[in-house]
């Protein structure tokens, strides 16, 4: 993991109130046959098309990628191409790519493999910035149960710090982490202590889907557009950590960003888990679904 920590010489302008739709990423082979000569006529052998395999095939590939063990790789399973879409960061060497499709085997030729330039890492750094355990990272979205209110950001933001300020000095209090979950899940719960903070709504829970045009915020990099480009994918960033059901899109991020939300004008749809580039450059970021984890708490979006 890598991280932006807060430096007591950085000045960083406070916002006026948490607002849900402000957060950011923490500031952090082919196959040879050989048989004896048949008596008989030789029956013809085709190869299936990739269009007429079964998913049983895929499934096996989807899991020998994630025995590879190799880091710094995004993957799922992309059932119209009838391939397992591998996306590799800089950091991978042509030998661990080879190691990922020899743990394939035969079924090897249904990967596809494609390269960013960038290292995939979780962004933990600043939609309004949050600080905490010397770190910086976004609120996420606003949630609520029973009369308790709570905010989600993401979980390895929530694995680094036990209390969030709303300033990089933490001298105002928002609240202490409840719960987080990461790696495998990349969400946590916040709970509201300081009653003279405001936290908005606005926001309903909901599905993405492949092309869906949406916005990300954060408080390093602001607000940034792009669509969806795959879902259910599992990333394991450099360095450590796999997240599983990730939503993936071609929206930039950079550290800080981590935690903050995912959406589509009042739909809430994901929490800035990580990814590659920048805000300059383009990049390719992984988001936490938001129906997820708001089921893992019980709360929900208001």
């Amino acid at each position: 993991m890598t991280a932006e920590r807060t430096h007591p010489r950085r000045q960083i302008a406070r916002a006026t109130g948490l607002v849900a739709a402000t957060v950011g990423l923490v500031a952090t082979s082919a196959l040879a046959f050989s048989s004896e000569a048949p008596a008989a006529p030789a029956t013809k052998v085709v190869a299936k098309a990739p269009h007429l395999l079964g998913a049983k095939p895929l499934s096996l590939v989807n899991r020998a990628v994630s025995r590879s063990g190799v880091d710094g790789i995004a993957w799922y399973v992309n059932a119209a191409s009838r391939r397992v879409v591998v996306t590799a960061d800089r950091t991978v060497s042509t030998a661990e790519l080879a190691r990922v499709r020899r743990m394939a085997g035969m079924n090897s030729g249904l990967i596809r493999v494609q390269h960013v330039a960038g290292r995939f890492r979780p962004l933990l750094s600043a939609g309004n910035a949050i600080y905490g355990g010397g770190y910086r990272c976004s609120l996420g979205f606003n949630v609520v149960q029973g009369s308790t209110y709570y905010f989600l950001t993401a979980g390895h933001c929530g694995k680094v710090a036990k209390t969030w300020y709303t300033d990089s000095g933490q001298r105002t209090l928002i609240g202490p982490t409840t719960g987080y979950s990461f790696p495998g899940n990349d969400y946590a719960l916040v709970r509201y202590d300081n009653a003279g903070l405001t936290h908005p709504g606005g926001y309903t829970a909901a599905n993405p889907f492949v092309g869906e045009a949406v916005k990300r915020t954060g408080s390093t990099s602001g607000t940034h557009s792009g669509t969806v480009t795959a879902l259910n994918v599992t990333v394991r960033y450099s360095g450590g950590g796999t997240v599983r059901g990730m939503i993936q899109t071609n929206v930039c991020a950079e550290p800080g960003d981590s935690g903050g939300p995912l959406y589509d004008g009042t739909k809430a749809l994901g929490l800035t888990s990580g990814g590659s580039g920048d805000c300059r450059t383009g990049g390719t970021t992984f988001y936490q679904p938001v129906t997820e984890a708001a089921s893992a708490y019980g709360v929900a979006l208001y």
